[in-house]
């Protein structure tokens, strides 16, 4: 990695850029308030589903949006702006992109229907990819190798617990503002980031890196988008319809015209030849998948909490706050043990077998649930999220030269953030599915049950006994979509063990009798000593 010269992109005010002008704690903290900042917006609203179901008077389909458009333009473009953050400077994107974040949020403040909140939500998106690469590949281009490992499971456990820290912010917030000042909250945070960042971040850039590949961000933005859009839309649509059959075809020939495009781009935004690599391989799968299930089932239970079992939004994200301390004990203290003793592959589906076990306890939660239940599934799925998480990211990170780490931070962060917006989507239009062809609406005249099938917020306002009729059918719901989230767990675990498994450059571990000690696998090595290369 080229470490750009003071005279090329110094701001300003700034400090010298080199490592040297602040201390590695400072740089760790202000670039994890950064990613807190962005992530926790991924699942903030969420919280707030319900009031902004009755204020704006959205349908299911538009809450997905509502959530998914922040998601789907911050993954759509984390691959762009990782390579921009390279050539012009990680400092300037993480700059321009808490910027764009906090003016965004601004906006977001004012809107008061539906489809101005989801534009506004679609800018916070464009601004958050600016963000993310940034933090991760600061982090891995200022710390020293023996560093670096705890470095990156610091990020990769706030990564993962700002999600919840977001939702409790967010309910402390609602219970005396309304959701517009969720918002307020993303403009603070947004602020104190970009004052740390002036102060202690250095920048670091490759000034000679080759021109941002315009036509592969042109077609990764619209595949996805296409993709994600057919998939939200298919409740309403139908899973068999026209538009719904074509419209995610168009999106998978899109997004197969982006492989080729890549392929023979001189300049790729991602080679697709790293998935040639098997740990590279494994760790994206997994990340995909874990952040698919963890964000889909963050967008269902927060409405399940509030509007079936009627807690209130603080209480709501309170209740998940043992996931959010057991996720993070998975990724800082369990997953690293678990590593040196098995390697990276057999930890990280140990990690997705235990999430897909907590997932599958959840789907048994009904309309008078007690909260023990909801706990005995919320624990192991956050310390499987936490074991399954670290090792997958250092496999990813690790698979790319130091002079693209910004490229390969924002794979890794495109893998978290496509996993959850494909989540959402899936996971609600399951739902949604399901709600729709349980709620008995029978009695009803037309309007009015026309009126109950867009959400359960909306048939709340109908009467007790539509009210019941739609928990119940929104239970079902939420029962089949965290048991296709469980089993995409189950299922990615079976790959990543195969993949680690024929993997040669991942030896096998001895025996203890045999060894005298247990062998550390490659990819062991780069996440626990992070030894420079160079």
């Amino acid at each position: 990695m080229t470490v750009t010269q003071p005279s090329k992109l110094r701001t300003a005010g700034a400090p010298p850029d080199t490592p040297r002008a602040s201390s590695h704690r400072s740089v760790l903290i202000v670039t994890c308030v950064a990613l807190a900042t962005v992530v926790s917006a991924v699942a903030s609203l969420n919280v707030a589903i319900p009031s902004i179901a009755r204020d704006t008077h959205a349908s299911q389909t538009q809450l997905s949006w509502v959530i998914d458009a922040y998601a789907l333009i911050f993954a759509a473009l984390l691959l762009p702006a990782g390579a921009v953050g390279d050539r012009f400077g990680r400092r300037r994107a993480l700059l321009t992109g808490l910027a764009i974040f906090g003016a965004g949020s601004v906006a977001a403040m004012c809107m008061s229907s539906a489809a101005g909140l989801i534009a506004m939500r679609a800018v916070l998106g464009l601004g958050a990819a600016l963000v993310m690469p940034a933090t991760l590949s600061t982090i891995t281009s200022t710390f020293p190798p023996e560093q670096r490992a705890k470095a990156v499971g610091t990020w990769a456990g706030v990564a993962g617990g700002s999600a919840i820290f977001g939702l409790l912010t967010s309910g402390i917030v609602l219970e005396q503002w309304s959701w517009r000042a969720v918002f307020g909250v993303s403009v603070i945070l947004a602020v104190c980031a970009m004052v740390g960042s002036l102060r202690v971040v250095p920048e670091s850039a490759d000034p000679h890196a080759p021109a941002v590949d315009r036509i592969g961000a042109v077609l990764v933005v619209l595949g996805l988008g296409t993709l994600v859009y057919s998939i939200i839309e298919a409740p309403t649509a139908g899973w068999a319809g026209p538009r719904t059959i074509i419209g995610v075809t168009a999106g998978l020939v899109v997004l197969a015209g982006f492989v080729r495009w890549e392929l023979q781009c001189p300049s790729p935004l991602l080679d697709p030849r790293l998935f040639r690599q098997r740990p590279f391989a494994a760790g994206t799968l997994s990340l995909s998948l874990q952040f698919f299930a963890f964000f889909g089932f963050l967008f269902l239970v927060l409405q399940y909490l509030q509007l079936v079992l009627r807690y209130s939004p603080l209480i709501a994200a309170i209740a998940l706050i043992p996931m959010a301390l057991a996720l993070m004990a998975g990724a800082r203290i369990l997953a690293p043990k678990l590593v040196t003793r098995i390697a990276t592959g057999p930890t990280c589906a140990a990690g997705l077998v235990l999430a897909a076990a907590g997932l599958t306890v959840l789907s048994t939660l009904d309309t008078s649930s007690s909260y023990w239940l909801l706990l005995s599934g919320l624990v192991p799925l956050g310390v499987g999220m936490g074991l399954a998480m670290t090792p997958a990211t250092a496999a990813v990170t690790d698979g790319l030269s130091k002079d693209k780490q910004g490229v390969g931070s924002a794979m890794n962060d495109l893998s978290r953030e496509l996993g959850g917006a494909l989540g959402i989507a899936v996971l609600g239009s399951v739902l949604q599915s399901t709600y729709r062809a349980h709620l008995d609406v029978r009695g009803l005249p037309r309007p009015a049950a026309d009126r109950a099938r867009e959400s359960l917020a909306v048939a709340m306002r109908l009467g007790p006994h539509v009210t019941h009729n739609a928990q119940t059918a929104f239970v079902d719901g939420m029962h089949y979509a965290l048991l296709a989230a469980a089993a995409a767990l189950l299922a990615t675990a079976l790959t990543v063990i195969a993949l680690h498994h024929t993997d040669p450059s991942e030896p096998r571990v001895q025996p203890h009798h045999a060894r005298g000690r247990r062998q550390r696998s490659t990819m062991t090595a780069n996440m626990m000593d992070v030894r420079d290369e160079q």
